[in-house]
């Protein structure tokens, strides 16, 4: 289903997806990354993790997230949440999202300090 919001305005979140939101900033603030990251799976638990820069292993916020949510047994991403700076390049997390879920899974993004960005999709 297409969100009219992708790569537009974005649209209001439903309350389910407003936690990710939520989720993905406090993982961001407890931290102190670059990025935060929430997901919920198809059955409905949520994973939330930050930016990794280790010296041999980075990840986006975003493929922590999902990378968590596959080592708990996840087999589907329904909704996603990504909090940091507006950035205009292309999260890798996209694709790892769309490798456990398939394309047209949402992906909200919202600033630090809450505002909504456009809504990205896999």
């Amino acid at each position: 289903m297409a969100d009219p919001g992708v790569g537009g305005p974005p649209m209001e979140p439903s309350e389910e997806d407003a936690k990710l939101i939520v989720l993905a900033r406090a993982a961001r603030a407890r931290t102190g990354a670059a990025e935060g990251a929430a997901v919920r799976d198809t059955t409905g638990r949520t994973y939330a993790a930050c930016t990794v820069g280790l010296p041999s292993l980075g990840l986006t916020a975003l493929q922590s997230a999902v990378a968590a949510a596959v080592a708990s047994g996840a087999s589907g991403i329904e909704a996603a949440a990504v909090v940091g700076p507006p950035s205009d390049a292309a999260d890798p997390g996209l694709a790892a999202v769309r490798d456990l879920s398939g394309p047209g899974i949402l992906v909200l993004r919202a600033t630090p300090s809450g505002e909504r960005t456009p809504t990205l999709s896999t």
